[in-house]
């Protein structure tokens, strides 16, 4: 007997909702008869609509696990557009608050809702130089938290990058979390 594997077949319809034909074989005799009362049996649709798949049986919505990528914040500056539309992670030093990119057509985030950080580039090591090019926005309500930090603090971002306008990466963050500050020994935030 020969094994025959898993089919998978994804049809988009004209009206936007995607359905989910899956097919399994396992140890099915290889004659056609035996494949298509196999096939008839084992065949399942499952209609997605906006990314969600809702099982028949258990009427819940399942969200695609988000893939979160750990990268080197120049390169990401290097090649933005590999980075476009992903979720990134990378440790920094934080330089200070900033209104860079704010309020920028192309790529807007409204000023008075989002604050710029920059961020130490981590491609020279004796000299303090912002990675001006990584445009960083995080709500001023997460800033906030985060009111004491200070330029060499190190911290830890986690988010998407949104869009590649001028032929930089700008990002939303979605996590900031300070690691350690130079003044302070513990974090309590």
């Amino acid at each position: 007997m020969k094994k025959i594997l898993i089919g998978l077949l994804i049809t988009i319809t004209t009206v936007g909702i995607t359905t989910i034909n899956s097919i399994t074989f396992a140890d099915a005799p290889c004659d056609s008869e035996a494949m298509q009362k196999t096939a008839a049996a084992a065949q399942v649709q499952t209609p997605v609509k906006n990314n969600k798949v809702e099982s028949k049986n258990t009427k819940t919505a399942v969200k695609p696990a988000v893939k979160e990528t750990t990268v080197s914040p120049v390169a990401v500056v290097n090649n933005p557009d590999a980075y476009l539309n992903k979720t990134i992670t990378f440790n920094a030093e934080f330089v200070a608050y900033s209104s860079l990119g704010l309020d920028y057509k192309p790529a807007f985030r409204d000023g008075s809702k989002y604050i710029s950080i920059l961020i130490k580039r981590d491609d020279v090591s004796n000299h303090t130089i912002p990675l001006s090019e990584m445009k960083i926005f995080v709500t001023r309500e997460e800033a906030e938290k985060h009111v004491d930090l200070e330029q060499g603090d190190k911290i830890k971002i986690t988010g998407t990058v949104f869009s590649t306008a001028l032929g930089d990466p700008w990002v939303d963050v979605k996590t900031f979390t300070v690691l350690s500050q130079k003044n302070k020994t513990t974090d309590t935030k």
